[in-house]
């Protein structure tokens, strides 16, 4: 393949194999005889951001103590050595064995979000997984031991708590109300250097970036977020998280101005499921399905290039019971406009298994509408 690089979607939490290399870049100042300096002009007013703002002090007041630092460590195993070549271990002339080291225990690092005074906080799947021990870090530097509520793989989320009461935290806004080109700043702590506040804007909606069956509806933003940001905060101007940090993608593991947060309202619901039932209940229709492009919506006698090919349908499931049939397009689902084939898949997955929803579909050019009672999702769902 010719091409000079390779974007990656990463996880953006410090694992144990990270390293943190750090350059220090010192500028050597020269004097410049006095009667030879010439006279410095006047500094030029600073242009008022964001509508009049000059600050986002204000902002970072509220979140900054919401957000704090995580800590987990996994036990290392211990490998068996062998003796490869002297069944009896060396003590005949043969090789000797090499030393058995210690196991050194795994750490990682991230950040989190409390979101409730009495110390429920939000963080990254991929924060904690396999974690031992957990340990939340405050502002205030208080350390606080953690226990994992529950944690859900196919969102990317955990949720975790840790004692007390009156602690500092975020509300969550309406992520559904966001507009790209909305400031929003990011606050975590990458590279593990302290926490940071970062500014920038929602640059789109609804992304998704791995396709791996995982369930995406990304806030991405140009916000600068490193490794280590996984499980922070992405806050709007009113001082609500309207987004979990998550992923980067990167030629480089670093910051290009490409990030991606899970939006408040799917974070929301996750979070509901893991306090009442310690997981995660999803809806399924029980199909495969197919985008529309403009070639599949002038064939189809679309309005528009939106909506959701129905490729195959899976034999007893919820939408054959239902009447879908392949070569159907979903263009509305509980009656909201079906964008593409994986906004359909998140609005499933956010409906209670069980639950009764009305389908509009497109089908001989005529629009019909269904009844569907939804399956419950397996752990690798389909729509």
């Amino acid at each position: 393949m010719n091409t000079s690089y390779r974007v990656l979607a990463r996880r953006t939490g410090l694992g144990s194999a990270a390293a943190l290399a750090t350059t220090l870049l010192v500028w050597q100042s020269w004097p410049v005889p006095t009667s030879a300096a010439p006279t410095a002009p006047a500094p030029a007013a600073s242009p008022a951001l964001a509508g009049g703002r000059t600050s986002y002090a204000d902002v970072v007041k509220v979140a900054a103590p919401a957000v704090v630092t995580i800590r987990t460590e996994a036990r290392a195993r211990v490998r068996p050595t062998s003796d490869q070549g002297d069944p009896f271990g060396g003590i005949f002339g043969g090789q000797l064995p090499a030393p058995r080291r210690p196991p050194q225990p795994q750490r990682g690092l991230g950040s989190g979000v409390v979101v409730s005074s009495d110390g429920y906080i939000l963080t990254n799947h991929h924060v904690i997984a396999g974690a031992d021990a957990i340990k939340v870090e405050f502002t205030d530097r208080r350390v606080l031991d953690a226990e994992l509520v529950g944690s859900d793989e196919p969102s990317d989320l955990a949720l975790l708590k840790v004692k007390g009461s009156n602690l500092p935290s975020l509300t969550l806004g309406d992520s559904d109300e966001v507009q790209v080109g909305d400031v929003v700043l990011a606050v975590g702590n990458p590279l593990g250097i302290g926490q940071t506040v970062t500014m920038g804007i929602v640059s789109a909606k609804g992304r998704s970036t791995v396709g791996d069956g995982s369930y995406e509806d990304f806030l991405q933003t140009d916000a600068p977020i490193n490794q280590g940001n996984s499980g922070g905060a992405l806050v709007n101007l009113n001082g609500q998280l309207v987004g979990i940090n998550s992923q980067i993608v990167s030629t480089s593991q670093g910051n290009i101005g490409i990030g991606f947060a899970i939006p408040a309202n799917m974070a929301r619901n996750v979070m509901q499921a893991l306090r009442t039932d310690g997981q995660v209940h999803r809806g399924q229709l029980g199909i495969r399905v197919s985008p529309v492009t403009s070639d599949v919506a002038e064939s189809l006698g679309l309005k528009s290039v939106s909506g959701a090919v129905v490729s195959a349908v899976e034999r007893g499931g919820a939408a054959e019971r239902g009447g879908l049939k392949a070569g159907d397009v979903i263009v509305s689902f509980n009656g909201k406009t079906v964008d593409d084939f994986n906004a359909l898949r998140n609005r499933v997955a956010e409906t209670k298994p069980g639950s009764s929803t009305s389908l509009v579909v497109v089908r001989d050019g005529m629009e019909r509408t269904l009844t569907v009672r939804l399956d419950e999702a397996a752990y690798n769902p389909r729509s």
